[in-house]
């Protein structure tokens, strides 16, 4: 008994219809592709932004408790009560003594601590030690990396703006603190502190 001729596929059709699977699996490949590199850009994005608020939280708090008190280092050296550089000259950003310190396992220790925010290698951390006087034990906490550059200006109580807080009276705060971080890609970042209870 003979088979049909219209049976069956030929082997043109064939081709076209592989062609056009190929097309459609391909497409299909790249969307996909495409979402996962969205979803992993869109997490390390909220990731970063999480991490800068936590920054900034972290600083906001510590600069509305800076106290007008002076330290000294592990050498004997009188460190300034609050040290405001630049962000382009020194590493060390900012130093100043905090209070408000919880001690939640009843350890004999003072509430206060000095702290030095420091940029290195482009690496903006605060590190905090345990005592506001000597070369304590520290703890180091990253707040921002890929850091390219960071400008700081310092209010006083006159509503004036410097580059530095350096004024004679080293016992003294400002009123305000401005940061600005600049990251990679040049995005910038502009952070506004309150300075210590000196100027409420």
């Amino acid at each position: 008994m003979k088979q049909s001729a219209e049976s069956g596929f030929t082997l043109i059709e064939m081709m076209v219809a592989l062609v056009i699977f190929a097309m459609i699996a391909a497409a299909g490949v790249a969307l996909l592709s495409f979402s996962i590199r969205a979803q992993a850009s869109t997490a390390a994005q909220l990731d970063e932004v999480a991490g800068l608020r936590r920054s900034s939280v972290l600083l906001a708090n510590d600069l509305a408790q800076s106290l007008p008190r002076v330290a000294r280092g592990g050498d004997g050296a009188v460190l300034r009560a609050f040290t405001g550089n630049d962000g382009h000259s020194d590493p060390l950003v900012l130093g100043y003594v905090r209070g408000g310190r919880t001690n939640p396992d009843n350890q004999p220790r003072s509430a206060m601590q000095r702290v030095d925010v420091t940029l290195n290698k482009g690496r903006l951390e605060r590190r905090a030690y345990a005592a506001p006087d000597g070369d304590s034990a520290s703890t180091t906490i990253l707040l921002a990396d890929n850091v390219a550059s960071v400008s700081m200006r310092y209010r006083d109580k006159r509503g004036d703006w410097r580059g530095r807080w350096d004024n004679s009276d080293i016992a003294s705060l400002p009123a305000a603190v401005e940061m600005t971080i600049m990251r990679a890609r040049n995005r910038s970042l502009t952070l506004a502190f309150v300075g210590g209870p000196q100027y409420p």
